[in-house]
Formats: structure tokens, C-alpha cells, sequence
């Protein structure tokens, strides 16, 4: 089990042009021996005013949908790929993708999840390093390794998605049924 302390930022200058735009560092909630972590791109600007992720109108499908299936956000944890908010809501470069990798992957390694979710394109290409069609992919799972350990990551949609169209809902619930089966295969 991992010490809370042991996996947040508390200090980063990193990326200059997100120093200006945050109005904090948004670090994941949610236990730190969860086993599932649910990763999603960046801070949004409630987010960003809460020091929370997925506290805005896509949490609020999250946390629906974790329902669902039995969850909540007492028995996962949620992040993001890049901790403090791009201006403007704009993707995170590279760069600050890159910057903000170790502070994921202590992350990741502290929490030691059964099953990694990425909510989206970002944080799906960003953990596996490759293009990858959301849409198509979602529900498929593949293998990353982090300092030496395995990871099982799931390709999920972005709860935005089913704001958008509606239609990407069943997918949606879908990776989350998948999720809660998979750590249900491993206990």
C-alpha cells in the first residue's frame, strides 16, 4: 500500500505556459492501493477550481456510470496524464506530456493497479506510445511496463464522448463493466 504523500506533486515548474494557467496542481483522489486507476488527459477549469479531476460535467458520467457497476470514487482512483490545466483547455503538448510522465508513472508504481483505464485518445496514446483510434479500440486490452512492472491498460472513451454523441454511451459502459470484471478475475 502507498503513502498519499509518496504519489502526488506537490512542487512543479516544469512547463512554464501551465505554471501561468493553473491556479493549482490537480492530483489524483482515491485510494492509494486502488485496483483500478482511471486516467484521463488533463485538468479541466472546474477541476482545476476544485483540486479534483472529473469534478465537472464529465465526472459527473463517471461517477454515474461507476455506480453502475458498484463503484465509486472511495474505491478507485482518478488522474490525469498531465496534473495542472493547459490554457485555454487546449491539448497538453508533448512536451508537457513528457514533463509530466514521471509524476504518472510514480503514480502508477505507487497505486500498482490491477487495471489501468485511460479515459481517451491522450492518455490512451500517451501510456502506450502509439496512434491509437479511441472509438475503435475502446474495450481492448494491452500491456505497458513501468520500472520493470506489468500493467494491464484498458482503452476507454472520454465520459465527454457520450456529451457528444449519445450514441458512445453503450461503449462507455461497456469499458467499465470490462474493468470491474477484470479486477474481479484477478482477486
Amino acid at each position: 500500500m502507498s503513502e498519499q504523500g509518496t504519489i502526488d506533486v506537490t512542487d512543479c515548474k516544469r512547463c512554464a505556459d501551465l505554471v501561468e494557467s493553473r491556479s493549482q496542481i490537480v492530483n489524483g483522489v482515491g485510494p492509494g492501493d486502488a485496483d483500478l486507476l482511471f486516467v484521463g488527459e488533463a485538468p479541466g477549469e472546474q477541476e482545476d477550481i476544485e483540486g479534483e479531476p472529473f469534478v465537472g460535467r464529465s465526472g459527473e458520467i463517471l461517477d454515474s456510470v461507476l455506480a453502475e457497476y458498484g463503484l465509486d470514487r472511495e474505491t478507485v482512483r482518478i488522474t490525469n496524464a498531465v496534473k495542472c490545466r493547459p490554457p485555454e483547455n487546449r491539448d497538453p503538448t508533448a512536451t508537457e506530456l513528457a514533463n509530466c510522465r514521471p509524476h504518472l508513472e510514480r503514480e502508477v508504481a505507487g497505486v500498482d493497479p490491477a487495471v489501468i483505464v485511460t479515459l481517451g485518445k491522450v492518455p490512451s496514446e500517451h501510456l502506450l506510445g502509439r496512434s491509437v483510434a479511441v472509438t475503435n479500440e475502446a474495450g481492448s486490452v494491452e500491456s505497458i511496463t513501468i520500472d520493470g512492472t506489468a500493467y494491464r491498460v484498458l482503452i476507454g472513451l472520454h465520459p465527454a464522448a457520450t456529451l457528444y454523441d449519445p450514441s458512445t454511451r453503450e461503449t462507455f459502459e461497456a469499458v467499465i463493466d470490462e474493468a470491474t470484471e477484470l479486477v474481479a478475475g484477478l482477486r
